[in-house]
């Protein structure tokens, strides 16, 4: 490892794609798996985290890294690819060691780990070698002063803290996409990622519950109080928010959806009252609607929401008011594609593609399915009798609906040597 820089701090591992000799990818650094032994004694390294296709975890020996430079990790190419399973004389450094409150010997000063270094010792091992500490802020200054000390000269790592707070885990969390911050989540221990789940903002966890298997989504959820809850919910898109609500206790769903806001809830109950693994309980309540007198300027404006998934973004439905489902007559349909092609100043009602078929909620999910397919179409709108738009259903609900109930759990294991 002689290229390899002489420190190397964990959360700037955390990402970092891992490389074979041929130089292709086979994953991403999730996390360092270190053992804690006496206090005051330098943790040895044993080995890397990394998510590799599907979102399976694997464990990945420091003896098969060659090589960590600012932005990759170099690995032997060869790796087992069972599934990580951590031992109660294992630690995980960025699940388990942020946040920890420390104390530095010489000063007494109190504060939290943000951040651990680890550097190969005489023995080719690699061990912790650095803990980066913050103290609490005081009074109106952002941010408590920061210290990086030797890690013989921190107390309280060692040993469990039941004062662990989330500030910094959280932190590293919210840079990442939500459907990697859920895995590294699903993976803490159960008081952990309640703990880390409170920490996060109601945005934030609202799309992190979105990519967590079922059972973590209802324990994260009784774990907050219902006015919380109630506010997370209605961050949530409607059809995950109905899909989620209809796994609580009826009696708790109820509370819930009283201390949403009206609109929402009324969303959120208008999508359970399908019939499950129908159209009109897999759509979402809110694509993109314009009337017919906007132009394809102000269509583009709304499909460049950073907020919409490629699949919403792919259609505005144009309709008589209102434009809220459930609308007034649908029009017609109009493809980004089209809407690319066409002057800015002009109507997007003369890019309608109105020669489809539209779907009724009562439609299976393989009708669903037939259909998409059919007609080349990454999302499609949901009618009532009166020809009004109620809501549209994308490919990735039609896949979340056909998939296994636990086909993320199941994602994660899934690889050869399982």
């Amino acid at each position: 490892m002689s290229t390899t820089p002489s420190r190397v701090f964990a959360a700037r591992l955390v990402g970092l794609p891992i490389f074979d000799p041929q130089g292709d990818q086979v994953g991403k650094v999730r996390d360092l798996v270190v053992t804690l032994r006496t206090e005051g004694t330098q943790p040895r390294v044993l080995g890397m985290v990394a998510e590799v296709f599907g979102r399976r975890r694997i464990f990945v020996p420091m003896t098969r890294v060659t090589n960590i430079d600012s932005g990759h990790v170099y690995t032997t190419g060869l790796l087992n690819m069972r599934r990580f399973e951590q031992r109660s004389t294992e630690t995980l450094v960025i699940g388990q060691m942020l946040d920890r409150t420390v104390t530095i010997k010489d000063s007494g000063i109190t504060g939290t780990v943000y951040d651990v270094a680890m550097e190969p010792a005489r023995t080719r091992d690699w061990v912790l070698s650095r803990v980066a500490v913050r103290e609490p802020s005081k009074g109106f200054r952002r941010r408590g002063q920061s210290h990086v000390v030797e890690w013989r000269d921190v107390v309280g790592l060692s040993r469990s803290d039941e004062r662990q707070g989330a500030t910094h885990l959280v932190a590293a969390l919210n840079e990442m996409r939500p459907a990697d911050a859920a895995s590294i989540l699903h993976d803490l221990p159960p008081e952990r990622r309640t703990a880390v789940a409170l920490a996060l903002d109601d945005e934030r966890l609202a799309d992190v519950l979105e990519e967590l298997p079922e059972d973590d989504q209802v324990e994260i959820l009784k774990g907050l109080d219902s006015e919380r809850a109630a506010d997370v919910l209605e961050e949530m898109s409607p059809d995950d928010a109905a899909d989620l609500v209809r796994d609580l206790p009826p009696e708790t769903a109820e509370i819930l959806l009283e201390l949403m806001e009206p609109e929402e809830a009324e969303d959120v109950r208008r999508l359970m009252s399908y019939v499950e693994n129908t159209a009109g309980a897999m759509m979402t309540s809110e694509p993109v609607i314009l009337g017919p007198d906007a132009t394809i300027a102000d269509a583009l404006a709304h499909v460049r929401n950073p907020e919409l998934t490629p699949a919403l973004a792919a259609l505005v439905y144009v309709c008589r008011p209102p434009l809220e489902t459930p609308t007034g007559k649908l029009l017609g349909v109009a493809h980004i594609q089209r809407l690319l092609r066409e002057p800015p100043s002009t109507l997007v009602a003369g890019a309608l593609d109105d020669s489809l078929e539209w779907l009724r909620p009562e439609a299976s999910i393989d009708e669903v399915a037939a259909h998409l397919a059919t007609y080349n179409l990454v999302a499609t709108p949901i009618v009532d009798e009166d020809k009004r738009l109620i809501g549209a259903v994308t490919v990735d609900d039609l896949l979340d609906h056909m998939l296994p109930a636990n086909w993320r759990e199941r994602a994660r294991e899934r690889g050869s040597g399982a």
